[in-house]
């Protein structure tokens, strides 16, 4: 059955790859946008509607009879923490789920099942496996993910269902978690990064987006789900990995103190986005009978990098 779906902050990376996946299935997209979208696939079925993220407006109208709202909205991770960056992060994040959620509870006919983004940073630093009920951690990232998580199921919407879905590392192509790596690698710079052993827990970007249709159709999903691959490996395997698809050789490993200056120095980014990992499955998806098209790393990158 085709749907009209709204995407709140659906004009990135993630938002944008899933706007072609839905608009290919024949659904009607409506992505709220702060910019102005990307999506040149199937226009005529993908539309962008202004908001702010964080004030009720016109944009309201377009909930009223859909059939779900997936909301990616929130400022990149990918900065250096300083308190600004640090309080747009968390700001950005409750405002547009507190706003979605009032928007959803002034429709007549509301969306059938709300769907929110969240992240696997909220195990923190871990090499011990995680499902959905393994501890949290500690740390900034943490905390923001708490706070998360907390504004989505405190908030009353009797008429729709909620599934949140900690997100992994998105692989996809143009673009995401997968393009800085490639670009090392393109330079003979893809060696294993700090000591190596942190976990990624990785997933294809077309099994995310089936993820997330099964958020939306299958109406026994609800809760908290980890969006990850069933394969999470090592940082050094994963670099050696993707070297080994690019036709890359070895590459010098980068040492703790070099990410560190490289990070605030070059990329102006957190260091400990590349020095951290979590080692997480999707215990719950698995348990649902969800299917994965890749559970092999090699084969996930073949398909993405060799068919750009």
């Amino acid at each position: 059955m085709k749907k009209k779906i709204i995407l709140a902050g659906g004009s990135g990376f993630l938002g944008e790859a899933l706007a072609s996946f839905l608009a290919e299935k024949g659904h009607e997209v409506v992505i709220l946008t702060r910019r102005s979208s990307r999506t040149g696939e199937n226009r005529a079925q993908v539309r962008s509607v202004r908001w702010d993220a964080a004030s009720l407006g016109e944009w309201t109208s377009e909930l009223e009879g859909s059939g779900a709202l997936v909301n990616f909205t929130g400022k990149s991770v990918n900065c250096i923490y300083t308190k600004k960056n640090r309080d747009e992060i968390i700001r950005s994040r409750l405002d547009s789920v507190h706003v979605l959620a009032e928007a959803i509870r002034s429709c007549s006919n509301p969306p059938g099942v709300f769907v929110q983004a969240g992240s696997l940073a909220i195990y923190g630093d871990t090499r011990q496996l995680c499902d959905e009920n393994a501890p949290h951690g500690e740390g900034f990232s943490v905390e923001v993910c708490q706070l998360w998580e907390k504004a989505f199921f405190d908030a009353e919407l009797p008429k729709t269902r909620k599934v949140l879905l900690r997100i992994g590392f998105a692989l996809g192509k143009n673009g995401g978690a997968l393009e800085p790596l490639m670009n090392l690698a393109k330079y003979n710079l893809g060696g294993t990064v700090g000591s190596g052993r942190q976990y990624i827990s990785w997933l294809h970007i077309d099994d995310l987006n089936a993820m997330i249709m099964a958020a939306i159709e299958n109406e026994q999903l609800q809760g908290v789900y980890n969006a990850t691959g069933p394969a999470p490996v090592t940082n050094k395997e994963f670099m050696k990995t993707l070297r080994t698809v690019m036709n890359k050789g070895w590459a010098p490993p980068a040492p703790a103190p070099l990410v560190w200056l490289g990070a605030y120095l070059f990329m102006r980014t957190e260091p400990s986005l590349a020095l951290t990992g979590r080692n997480c499955v999707p215990k719950r998806l698995q348990e649902a009978g969800f299917s994965f098209r890749f559970t092999d790393l090699e084969e996930a990158l073949r398909d993405l990098i060799e068919s750009r």
